[in-house]
């Protein structure tokens, strides 16, 4: 048996499942209370679990992050929502230098068992303030694990591992999937550990996370008709990488692209690119090649914001050249 939702209702019933069946999870952030969330994750909330559990912040990043983190360290489960991963900067602090380091600095005798969620990407012309997808510079450090939930299934059953976590779960939600309908059987699973191949394939493997996700079955249905069998590989936790997941796929179809919605300079799609030619450089036909944002700030114009994103077509276009 299977039913039909959308990426927010999968999300919204993980958090009322956390919230319903632990009284040491709460939900903190800004207009997460009586207006029911930025994207309505959190419509109703307030009514059924009350003030005490779901908590409007004011806009200060850095200090409720904080108070997330003290929270966390006093025994409870926190689940902070962060507006918009450009707001995120604002409370890197709290997240580099006190959540993820903790541990390591008592050596082991505190944990932060702290989730953050973050919506992240482009696609909606909301300009450059509202649109960076940044999850490559958090997968940059130790202490955290980062995850990027890109299907129904996922956004229904990664966080309740992450509330599970011992330690700080950043959690990047893509915008561009928010109304993604999708089906959802009833023996669904989900873990914060691995990569999965959402498509087969034995020609080349196309590696992606998040909102890029869709563009690349895209580019895959686009390739299958032409002759070329592309593999889809969703990442899916951005740290730690699944680095036998990535290598078995290389050595599988010995042909790669990576698509990394985030700038092409310093990023996750770099990391990638690096650990294939560390370790399965002999299992490659062609050079690995990557499909990443122009290098600019995400503009606010339609066209201009669709020419500087990954695009199933710049997608196709990159597998095509590898059997060029």
């Amino acid at each position: 048996m299977t039913r039909t939702l959308s990426y927010r209702e999968a999300m919204r019933e993980a958090m009322h499942e956390a919230l319903a069946n632990d009284p040491r999870v709460f939900l903190m952030g800004e207009d997460v209370g009586r207006y029911g969330g930025t994207y309505a994750f959190s419509k109703g909330f307030l009514d059924e679990f009350g003030p005490e559990r779901i908590r409007d912040t004011p806009l200060s990043e850095l200090g409720f992050v904080g108070a997330g983190i003290g929270a966390a360290l006093g025994g409870m489960r926190p689940i902070v929502e962060v507006m918009t991963v450009n707001f995120s900067l604002l409370a890197l602090d709290q997240i580099v230098n006190t959540a993820a380091a903790l541990r390591h600095m008592s050596g082991g005798q505190f944990s932060v068992p702290l989730v953050i969620r973050m919506t992240t990407g482009a696609g909606r012309q909301l300009a450059a303030q509202h649109s960076h997808s940044l999850e490559g510079w958090y997968a940059h450090i130790p202490g955290i694990k980062v995850l990027a939930p890109a299907t129904i299934e996922d956004a229904r059953g990664m966080l309740a591992p992450a509330l599970a976590d011992p330690d700080p779960v950043v959690i990047f939600e893509h915008a561009g999937l928010f109304n993604l309908e999708g089906e959802l059987p009833d023996d669904w699973s989900a873990d914060i550990s691995s990569a999965r191949v959402r498509r087969a394939g034995k020609d080349v493997v196309i590696i992606t996370h998040g909102g890029s996700l869709p563009k690349a079955l895209a580019a895959a249905e686009t390739l299958a008709g032409e002759g070329i069998a592309a593999e889809v590989l969703d990442l899916r936790v951005l740290r730690p990488l699944d680095g036998a997941g990535i290598m078995a796929a290389v050595a599988k179809c010995r042909r790669a692209v990576v698509v990394d919605e985030g700038w092409k300079s310093g990023s996750l799609a770099a990391e990638v690119v690096a650990r294939i030619m560390e370790n399965a450089f002999y299992e490659l036909d062609a050079p690995v090649v990557r499909v990443c944002s122009e290098e600019v700030p995400i503009p606010y114009a339609k066209h201009l914001e669709e020419a500087a994103l990954p695009q199933a077509e710049k997608i196709v276009a990159a597998v095509k050249g590898l059997f060029a």
